[in-house]
């Protein structure tokens, strides 16, 4: 059962799987990340949209460890977190499927899922059989419908290229996925693919950043949106109580829903 976003249960608050507090990066003269709090619970997908430089993405590299931040702190299931590279951010559990995937395309999905981290039997030569069985396992957990277990990923379709890239996250424990521009360039069906492995990925209680400059993808995927402009956060709004025209207001004017008029989103589709 998918969990749905609340501040507390019966059995007491729920604890956010990650909370970024205050996070502040700077380059120079330049606050790339201004002062930015996001959080995100068990099975939840948060989208973080903004136009060009809003500093969406330096905010998620603090997290994945790609670029730690000046101040801040990051907290992972309700205890600080240290994270100064991608090895830290995997020891809690985050992982990252870039828009390019990074997958090796000249080999199978195992070979993708184990790159790097390859399973050996006692006499130190790589098991191939323990390692398709492995994905075998978690493909059949993600994509039933996927069949082509011993087929060079550079010809899969990239709703499954998506697949794989995903059951190499999740093999490893994964419990948060930042998820890049998801079904960029993807047709119909392969973005439905893409759709029904989040919904998956959301019924085990993963949590989900999604980066997106695509506002329907945002409104069919996220719970919440986290909204950023110039380094700063505009706000974070359930994805229920509000249009697309109220977030494409906070992401050029930096106007939250109660603070925008009609006219001024009627401006938004004369400009």
């Amino acid at each position: 059962m998918t969990a749905t976003v609340s501040d507390a249960t019966a059995d007491g608050p729920r604890v956010p799987l990650c909370e970024l507090r205050d996070i502040k990066v700077a380059f120079g003269g330049l606050h790339a990340v201004d002062g930015v709090s996001i959080d995100l619970y068990p099975g939840e997908v948060v989208a973080l949209v903004g136009g060009n430089g809003a500093g969406k993405s330096t905010l998620i590299h603090t997290l994945s460890g790609a670029h730690p931040a000046d101040s801040g702190q990051i907290i992972i299931n309700g205890q600080p977190a240290v994270i100064h590279n991608p090895r830290d951010a995997r020891h809690y559990g985050v992982e990252v499927i870039y828009q390019k995937l990074a997958l090796a395309d000249n080999i199978d999905a195992a070979g993708n899922v184990f790159l790097g981290r390859e399973l050996r039997s006692r006499t130190g030569a790589l098991d191939d059989e323990a390692m398709a069985s492995a994905t075998q396992k978690v493909m059949q957990r993600l994509n039933p419908r996927f069949r082509n277990l011993k087929t060079a990923v550079k010809s899969l379709s990239g709703g499954q290229r998506q697949s794989v890239a995903i059951a190499r996250a999740v093999h490893f424990n994964a419990r948060i996925l930042i998820m890049d521009e998801p079904t960029a360039a993807l047709g119909p069906a392969e973005t439905a693919q893409v759709r029904d492995l989040i919904t998956q990925l959301k019924s085990e209680g993963i949590g989900i950043f999604l980066i997106s400059h695509d506002i329907h993808d945002v409104f069919d995927l996220a719970d919440r949106i986290s909204v950023m402009l110039q380094g700063k956060l505009v706000g974070t709004v359930n994805k229920v109580d509000v249009t697309k025209d109220q977030v494409l207001a906070m992401i050029i004017m930096g106007k939250k829903p109660d603070e925008v008029t009609e006219e001024q989103i009627a401006s938004l589709h004369d400009s």
